[in-house]
């Protein structure tokens, strides 16, 4: 049994399609994150031989899995691939069209019984095999839907898919390949996606907050240019007051609930958090940024004004305390308030010479 095993192939659909239309930086986070939550979600000891791509191709020698435990990893990795993609859809800031379109991406998933061996490249366990040629050959096929796991008849026909899940239906159909016809039975999983829960909402508003300083600016901009150029953090040191840097950035694709840290000129050191994101492009567009300490925070909001007009409004809140107020009122409040009128006129020439990507 030492050349004989089961091939997994888990493949991401429209991955093509993703990285042909849209923003190609931020289509190749979001997919190297989603392989990684497949590989996270390996429960059978399934070997990974190499990352093709869209897909991975996972094997195992010796003895075929059970169908239950088979569908159970299944179900695992399809679960586990969508409940990441609705929490990045539920938090995500990045309107771009890869970060709004990847809540549609979907998983396939070919599983197949044959022989193969492999041989090394320097650090590297490939495969090689007619069954691991028969095996990628079956990515492409007449199924019409996106969305199902594929079984061929070797690992099939000694097995009955009972008590595998009541709302189950498994089609039989073959694959004409340079070796033979293969015959294939495969079943739909999209039903698995409507008993994954919804995700929690991701806000962490400041309690108890008072508002101590707002200040507004117009601009000869639309909303979506100037949302683009005050929410990426790669800009935000070029007009804030006071501000070095912003880095230390968790997460490829910052969303409600990653953290950062301001880099002030005065040397110091703030870490903060995207605490909320409300957008509606026709109208207003919100977003806060709390401290990690939960003390104060400062909600940007970006109303639309005009065909090619918007204003963005700079509000600070602390959490409160009277005490804590009066100490600012008299220590703080005129310096920051100037700092942040300062800061929405730098913004200015700023977002006058952005280019909003096409794909925003």
């Amino acid at each position: 049994m030492e050349n004989k095993g089961l091939l997994f192939i888990p493949d991401i659909s429209g991955f093509t399609r993703f990285v042909n239309e849209i923003e190609l930086e931020h289509s190749q986070h979001i997919i190297q994150q989603l392989l990684e939550v497949l590989i996270n979600a390996n429960q059978t000891g399934l070997e990974v031989s190499e990352i093709e791509g869209d897909a991975i191709l996972f094997y195992k020698f010796g003895e075929p899995l059970q169908l239950k435990a088979l569908y159970k990893q299944v179900e695992r990795m399809f679960c586990e691939f969508h409940r990441h993609l609705n929490a990045y859809d539920s938090r995500k800031i990045c309107q771009c069209r890869a970060c709004v379109a990847a809540v549609d991406l979907t998983l396939k998933v070919i599983t197949h019984y044959g022989e193969f061996t492999t041989y090394q490249v320097k650090n590297f366990s490939k495969l090689i095999g007619k069954d691991v040629i028969v095996a990628h050959q079956l990515l492409k096929n007449d199924i019409e839907q996106h969305e199902y796991w594929l079984v061929t008849d070797n690992l099939f026909k000694d097995m009955q898919p009972v008590d595998l899940a009541e709302w189950m239906k498994w089609n039989a159909s073959a694959k004409q390949t340079e070796t033979g016809n293969v015959l294939f039975h495969y079943t739909q999983l999209g039903e698995l996606k409507k008993r994954i829960p919804p995700e929690p909402d991701p806000q962490i508003e400041l309690s108890d907050k008072v508002k101590m300083i707002s200040v507004s600016k117009e601009y000869d901009v639309d909303i979506k240019t100037l949302c683009f150029t005050v929410v990426h953090f790669e800009f935000r040191h070029q007009w804030q007051v006071g501000l070095k840097a912003v880095d230390e950035v968790e997460h490829f694709l910052p969303g409600v609930g990653s953290r950062h840290r301001h880099v002030l000129e005065n040397g110091k050191e703030v870490l903060m958090y995207t605490s909320s994101f409300s957008y509606n492009p026709e109208e207003k567009i919100q977003f806060s940024e709390t401290d990690e300490k939960r003390k104060c925070a400062t909600y940007y909001t970006i109303e639309k004004t005009g065909d090619h007009k918007s204003r963005l409004t700079m509000d600070f809140y602390l959490h409160k305390n009277l005490l804590g107020q009066i100490l600012f009122n008299l220590k703080e409040k005129k310096k920051m308030e100037l700092d942040l009128l300062q800061s929405l006129e730098n913004l200015e020439p700023i977002v006058m010479q952005m280019i909003l990507p096409l794909e925003f």
